[in-house]
């Protein structure tokens, strides 16, 4: 059976305590585990090897805008309610104090404990960036939020040991090359975890070990404790917990190359090993060795296939059913009064992931087709003021909500589910027909942000968490220089309050 073939039977089944019997009887037609020797090894000697002068400067650049926005985030994310509890917990287990910024706040804590909290807070509002599959064989939408996992720990551990501009990109850019990598290498049956929370800990990794200079057998050692730090289920989507399994990622890299460098020891095999990381979640089936023994750097995963920004705060799945819907309104001059009714549709697996039809928190509509289709007709924008419980259950918005209907078609997925087609139809009171198509939407590589749209992302971000605009501006600005800067404890005091 090949991967296409597999993939909506493996999507559409749990595939665990055991297989569907059509699925069981099609095993044997599975290709074999791939036997690669020396995998994990060659992963480790690429981060051990690579310089920043390896990185090509288009990449560069394209990692400065998700630098930037995932900076945004941290501040904006610091003022969301799993901001302030994770914080509380820290401060109630007495783990305050450190070398380490936590944005938008006061506080310092050791570096795995401000990767944490700034891992959940760049992912509280599911605003960061993403990592999108172009794959024939793979699903738009279900790898990884790059930044997530690689920027807080090389920040964290960057300040503690006052590195350069340069190095704390290296170490970045590195963390998101290998998680991204790894990611596109795994079996499509481990889209039933959250990608990020079982990957991201190899970027954080990753990114460690280059700051702290680890050597190879230590390396391989944090490899092995990293591929058992990670976790998380797509059940906890629309909830806290969905940024708890990106924080915990950022900070269990770090941890395990903290364990690493005194001496802890793991598998040299973990990613390869019949008993490792690839078999356990992907299963069976076959996992692609060509991304980690082909392409790592060759090209850089912020080159081809791409990492997207997102212009809206919610889940990728649908911004480009948001894009086009707002495209629509504009172009037609729409208003909620004129619509009765609005049909709307993509591949049946993206609704697996975009599971809240009657969404009543923040959180769920973030997972919601029909409410990020419905504030757009109710209010022409979908921001961060927008994704909140009070907005969410407000009478105007349920009702619109209602009249949206949000379903899998085939005509959709023709496209193919590496793409996120969606079409869409506006039913107007007066009896007209609306309609629309898209595959992307602006952030995309097909669509890709400038670093100034960036920084008015940005903007919004730090506006939202009342960060003083002199600071916001200087921070645009150093990270456009950021290869310039000989410290980036330049760059974290600019993320933290003078007191508290």
């Amino acid at each position: 059976m090949l991967r296409r073939e597999f993939l909506e039977l493996a999507l559409a089944s749990s595939l665990a305590p055991g297989l569907p019997a059509a699925a069981q009887s099609s095993t044997a037609s599975q290709p074999t585990f791939p036997i690669v020797k020396g995998l994990t090894r060659e992963v480790v000697d690429f981060i051990l090897k690579t310089n920043y002068e390896d990185i090509p400067a288009d990449v560069i650049e394209l990692g400065k805008k998700s630098i930037l926005d995932g900076i945004g985030l941290s501040l904006a994310g610091s003022v969301a309610a799993s901001g302030h509890i994770s914080r509380e917990f820290i401060r109630n287990s007495n783990l305050c104090g450190g070398s380490s910024t936590v944005s938008g706040t006061a506080m310092k804590a050791p570096p795995r404990f401000a990767a944490f909290l700034n891992g959940v807070s760049i992912h509280a509002f599911d605003f960061d960036d993403t990592q999108l599959v172009v794959g024939p064989g793979r699903v738009y939408g279900v790898l990884m939020h790059p930044t997530v996992t690689a920027l807080p720990p090389a920040l964290a551990a960057g300040e503690l040991a006052g590195v350069s501009g340069k190095e704390l990109m290296l170490a970045y850019h590195v963390g998101v090359e290998v998680e991204c990598k790894i990611a596109l290498a795994i079996s499509p049956r481990s889209y039933h975890f959250h990608i990020t929370g079982i990957c991201g800990p190899f970027g954080s990794a990753a990114a460690g070990i280059k700051l702290q200079k680890l050597n190879e057998v230590q390396s391989l050692n944090a490899f092995g404790v990293a591929a058992t730090a990670g976790g998380g289920l797509r059940a906890n989507f629309g909830t806290m917990t969905k940024p708890f399994q990106a924080g915990h990622a950022a900070e269990g890299g770090l941890v395990a190359v903290g364990l690493a460098a005194l001496g802890w020891t793991a598998s040299h095999t973990v990613l390869e090993d019949t008993g490792g990381f690839f078999n356990a979640y992907g299963g069976p089936f076959e996992f692609e060795p060509d991304f980690l023994t082909k392409q790592l750097g060759n090209p850089w995963v912020f080159a081809s296939p791409g990492v997207s920004i997102k212009p809206f705060p919610c889940g990728s799945l649908t911004h480009p059913g948001m894009d086009e819907m707002l495209r629509l309104i504009h172009k037609y001059n729409i208003t909620a009064q004129e619509v009765e009714s609005v049909d709307v549709a993509t591949n049946k697996i993206a609704l697996q992931s975009l599971i809240h039809h009657d969404p009543h928190t923040g959180l769920q509509a973030k997972f919601s087709m029909e409410f990020c289709l419905a504030i757009l007709l109710l209010e022409r924008k979908a921001g961060l003021n927008q994704f909140t419980d009070a907005v969410v259950n407000r009478p105007d918005v349920q009702a619109m909500i209602h009249r949206i209907h949000y379903h899998g078609s085939s005509a959709a997925a023709s496209a193919g589910l590496n793409t996120m087609n969606t079409i869409i139809h506006i039913h107007l009171k007066d009896g007209r027909t609306i309609s629309g198509q898209a595959e992307y939407a602006l952030g995309s590589p097909q669509h890709p942000m400038s670093y100034e749209q960036v920084a008015d992302k940005f903007r919004g971000c730090a506006e939202y968490a009342h960060w003083p605009k002199d600071k916001s501006e200087k921070i645009i600005d150093a990270v456009h220089t950021l290869e310039s800067m000989s410290d980036i404890r330049q760059l974290t005091s600019l993320l933290s309050m003078e007191k508290a």
